[in-house]
């Protein structure tokens, strides 16, 4: 499986895939560079990422890089936001950057071509930036790694993007095997291995051994990526922790045992609970009919969403727990990535600061990028957004992003 994933294109549809890329880059509006100079930002209050509020602060940004940051509300500046909010670009450590609607509006699980596939990918990354977050993780597909190194690059505006190339199933293999396309996937460029625990084929419901997670998880801490588990009762979540796995995805049955047991070990959780279920039922008649989406199925996510409503309220009242945000943003969900942070301080009584921390420094330790990116500070990359509001008082604020800047590029103003 993870060889077939090391075939290149052929050299006709890697000249549709480079025109389709020319023609959205043509397109976007440029970023404003500021690569060779330094900029002053200031605003009425900065939030570092960390929990530490700053009045009228002034953030000094020299090429790709924060300089300093300084707390007087005198000093110049050369963009003044005024009564606006300043924190950190925004991480999602689980959207799926592809999915998208076609031409005919309903869900399409594959493009047509190749050069459809990176514009609707392209497209979903430049939503995502414009809504304030600068950094995606995609759980994933091959195509992610070529739009990966083309937002990289400066080619294209989107965030920077982490992937998992592949998932694997409990049907993937032995122990051996698994060991083998760890080590596949980690010379194919992967960040993180995305693992399903358990997933239903039909009526029969296959679920990884612990000989299997253990070979996975195992493998992948010895060649130095991380893993994430989509794992949905307490005995899987509990399972995959044991077995030393990085990250727990849904949790949805989880216990209170079970997310003690992730506090304990350091594991990260991310429970999507704002925007996944959500953006399902808003958009109902166009996924219903495609690749699986039955009414069945439907009738189980109104449910998970009440299972995931008191998932949030157990989550926030853990003491420890890593909580990162994840959307799981599927097609119709790209850019509306933070209303997932909204819906946690809704639904569990999270507080507004501690949900930004976990989508900014939490978020980048989580993806062991916590020396480049998350805070507000000398040294990190200048990945910088702007909100209209205060959202320690409405975190709604979090949903109006008016300034966005990336590795010290302006992308919206």
């Amino acid at each position: 499986m993870i060889a077939a994933l090391a075939v290149r294109m052929t050299r006709e549809l890697i000249t549709r895939w480079f025109v389709a890329v020319a023609t959205l880059t043509l397109a976007a509006p440029a970023a404003v560079s500021t690569q060779q100079r330094e900029v002053r930002i200031r605003a009425a209050r900065v939030l570092d990422g960390t929990g530490q509020i700053l009045e009228n602060a002034t953030v000094v940004v020299r090429g790709a890089t924060i300089a300093n940051v300084e707390a007087s509300a005198s000093a110049p500046a050369d963009i003044d936001l005024g009564k606006l909010t300043l924190l950190p670009g925004l991480i999602d450590v689980h959207a799926h950057i592809g999915w998208h609607f076609g031409a005919d509006g309903r869900f399409e699980p594959r493009a047509q071509s190749p050069a459809q596939e990176i514009l609707y990918a392209a497209e979903n990354a430049y939503l995502t930036l414009m809504a304030g977050v600068t950094t995606v993780q995609s759980p994933g597909q091959p195509g992610d790694v070529d739009l990966r190194d083309a937002i990289a690059r400066g080619v294209l505006p989107g965030p920077r993007i982490l992937t998992s190339i592949s998932q694997i199933t409990p049907n993937s293999g032995a122990p051996a095997d698994l060991r083998q396309t760890v080590r596949d996937l980690k010379r194919l460029r992967a960040d993180v291995v995305k693992i399903f625990s358990s997933f239903a084929r039909g009526n029969v419901e296959h679920a990884m051994t612990k000989e299997q997670l253990e070979a996975l998880c195992g493998e992948a801490r010895a060649q130095g990526i991380r893993t994430m588990v989509h794992a949905q009762t307490s005995s899987e979540v509990i399972a995959a922790v044991q077995a030393g796995c990085h990250q727990i995805e849904h949790g949805t049955g989880a216990d209170a045992s079970a997310l003690r047991l992730m506090a304990e070990r350091g594991v990260y959780f991310d429970p999507n609970v704002g925007v996944v279920m959500q953006n399902y039922m808003s958009n109902r008649a166009k996924f219903l009919g495609v690749a699986g989406y039955t009414e069945e199925s439907f009738a189980s996510m109104e449910h998970a969403m009440t299972l995931n409503a008191a998932l949030i309220r157990r989550a926030v009242s853990t003491p420890g727990l890593k909580l990162v945000m994840g959307s799981d943003a599927v097609a119709g969900a790209h850019g509306r990535n933070a209303q997932e942070l909204v819906e946690r301080v809704r639904q569990g009584g999270q507080r507004p600061m501690d949900a930004i921390v976990s989508a900014t420094s939490v978020a980048a330790e989580s993806l062991n990028l916590h020396t480049t990116i998350g805070k507000i500070a000398p040294g990190y990359a200048a990945d910088i957004i702007a909100v209209d509001g205060d959202p320690l008082v409405d975190v709604t604020a979090l949903m109006r992003v008016v300034f966005v800047m990336r590795d010290g590029r302006i992308y919206k103003r």
